[in-house]
């Protein structure tokens, strides 16, 4: 599939990165366009898919009538890592804003794309993101070795019935790691990053130095530093989030263990990783289903308070 023939530029655009994602992608996509996402016009922005050489080319597994809001590029002979996909897509983005979601399973919540355009406008130099989760009992890599399994979630999803109200993905998921210090703690890297063009032009996309398969630490790497710029306002998207599914990736099935992408980091950047803390404006409204993150969140920021007030 092609670019769209028109090329200039539109509200937002989103990056999507997927490999042998023949179950996953579909629902992901479901849940970026309308009528699922909310407060958005379809005309407004477009969705950047790209096959990061899958062996069964994703084209086939596009839900129907997405042809008019896709446009689906493959890469054929691809690295491990997803980082020439990625910055390919972001690279033929149209949108002055340009949201990337590196991981092709992860599907989102309904406000996610109104709510990116509206943090996008609060600031000279915002950083939008939303926390990220994973679908089931726990984190991919726990809950697989628990007997957690692609028909589980089949089943949990189908229950939920997400496609009638995405918000119940919260009662259905757990926090990832990265997002397990809750709302007032650092996050560790950004699964859903929306920024100005102007903005990855200046940080230069990803570094194609990380190589591990599904890229290791890119993206708290990303995050980290585009948080680092002057300037940076790090938006929260209140109420939002991305979700995980299963699917037996380098990272969340822990082929890779962390010890191991921890190593590949250092050496790549020169000192261990730690999560930026950047003051986040906090943008957006809670529904019921969010409401434990909420109070998760502020029972984690008092320990953390009580433990640095000392005896």
């Amino acid at each position: 599939m092609n670019a769209p023939a028109e090329q200039s530029e539109i509200a937002l655009s989103v990056v999507v990165v997927a490999h042998d994602m023949e179950r996953e992608l579909p629902r992901t996509l479901r849940s970026l366009a309308c009528p699922y996402q909310r407060n958005i016009h379809p005309d407004d922005y477009e969705i950047v898919v790209v096959d990061n050489g899958s062996s069964v080319p994703l084209e086939a597994v596009l839900p129907a009538g997405a042809e008019a809001s896709v446009s689906l590029h493959r890469i054929e002979g691809a690295a491990v890592s997803p980082v020439r996909a990625a910055n390919q897509g972001i690279s033929l983005a149209r949108g002055a804003v340009v949201g990337l979601i590196i991981d092709g399973a992860r599907m989102v919540s309904p406000g996610l794309l109104a709510g990116a355009l509206r943090g996008a406008a609060v600031a000279q130099r915002p950083v939008v993101t939303a926390p990220a989760w994973h679908l089931g009992p726990g984190v991919s890599a726990l809950a697989e070795g628990a007997g957690y399994d692609e028909a589980a979630e089949d089943e949990l999803l189908e229950q939920a019935g997400w496609e009638s109200d995405g918000y119940g993905l919260f009662s259905i998921a757990t926090p990832a790691a990265s997002s397990a210090r809750g709302l007032f703690g650092a996050m560790g890297e950004s699964s859903s990053l929306f920024l100005h063009r102007q903005t990855w032009d200046q940080v230069g996309g990803l570094d194609d130095r990380f190589a591990l398969p599904g890229g290791g630490m890119v993206n708290h790497d990303l995050y980290r530093r585009v948080c680092a710029l002057d300037d940076a306002q790090l938006v929260v998207l209140l109420g939002e989030g991305t979700f995980h599914q299963t699917h037996g990736g380098a990272a969340t099935s822990g082929r890779l263990t962390s010890e191991e992408m921890r190593a590949d980091y250092e050496a790549i950047c020169g000192h261990p990783h730690r999560p930026p803390l950047n003051q986040p404006l906090f943008l957006g409204s809670v529904t019921r289903a969010y409401l434990p993150y909420i109070a998760a969140s502020i029972d984690a920021a008092q320990r953390v308070g009580q433990a640095d007030a000392g005896p």
